[in-house]
């Protein structure tokens, strides 16, 4: 009886591990094809004008063959480190907080409310921007649309995820660890400075590479604050263009090279996405070395 149900347990563990190596394929072969449809339609372009055209180019007129991506990608890069800067540290002391300083009766509905901010649509806190925080700015400094206008709606777009990635690392460190800073006297800041954190590390840094991706990949809400003018910002009250915010507002209309054109655009998004999964590579071998 005993080897009857230990045979049937290996034979159900064997065929979980073939259906998840098959999903694993799967996964895999999409994204494959996705990057393949982007060259695809981007190669024709890319043969006829070169890749050195995006980025050197007077401007972004593609029906007069002027294909500068350099002020967008500028604007995008702007923006995402802006709003990680700022979410990063945020999100990383809110998780400490509902762990180490909050009462449970405060830390369990707090930590909801964080889930419910990661629920909200992205349009809806475009929308909230549109019609309270770029009026607000246009009073200090006008337009109002504008880089300071989107990287506040996008920090607040990706608190919540860094701060509940950053609160499930929290909870995965071993309470061994805490029990021997207590026992050696530390207190509750030193120990979580010195050992908490550290030990939470791999966690911490998944936590801010998926914000910086949500970040690049956010084209909705910065689209409706961030003015969409096509140039490289001089100040935080400058209007910006993101190259996602470039796509969803030209491929409607787009044809023959400037179609192409958008497809390179998403080129280099996905280049940018593979750059940060390398980095994030490096960091968490680092930490287990």
């Amino acid at each position: 009886m005993l080897n009857s149900n230990t045979s049937s347990q290996r034979h159900s563990e064997t065929l979980l591990l073939w259906l998840l190596r098959g999903l694993a394929l799967i996964s895999g072969a999409i994204l494959l094809l996705i990057l393949f449809f982007l060259i695809w339609e981007a190669i024709p372009l890319l043969q006829q004008v070169g890749l050195s055209r995006f980025f050197t180019d007077a401007s972004w007129h593609p029906a007069s063959n002027e294909f500068n991506l350099a002020p967008m990608l500028a604007g995008t890069l702007l923006l995402t480190v802006a709003s990680v800067l700022i979410a990063t540290p945020l999100g990383i002391l809110s998780a400490v907080f509902c762990h180490y300083y909050a009462p449970p009766a405060i830390a369990q509905p707090y930590r909801r409310l964080i889930e419910l901010l990661a629920g909200i649509p992205s349009v809806v806190y475009g929308f909230w921007g549109l019609v309270v925080l770029v009026p607000l700015i246009n009073r200090i400094h006008p337009p109002g649309p504008s880089l300071l206008a989107g990287t506040l709606i996008l920090t607040l777009i990706i608190l919540p995820t860094i701060a509940l990635v950053a609160d499930a690392s929290l909870a995965s460190v071993p309470p061994e660890y805490v029990k021997g800073a207590a026992a050696l006297g530390l207190g509750r800041w030193a120990m979580i400075r010195g050992v908490v954190l550290p030990a939470a590390r791999s966690g911490l840094i998944t936590g801010a590479i998926l914000e910086t991706g949500r970040a690049i990949g956010e084209t909705m809400a910065v689209l409706m604050v961030c003015g969409n003018v096509v140039q490289v910002p001089h100040s935080l009250f400058d209007p910006v263009r993101t190259l996602t915010a470039n796509i969803a507002l030209e491929m409607a209309y787009a044809v023959d090279n400037h179609r192409a054109a958008l497809f390179v655009s998403g080129l280099v998004l996905m280049g940018l996405i593979a750059l940060l999964v390398a980095i994030a590579e490096v960091l968490n071998r680092g930490q287990y070395d």
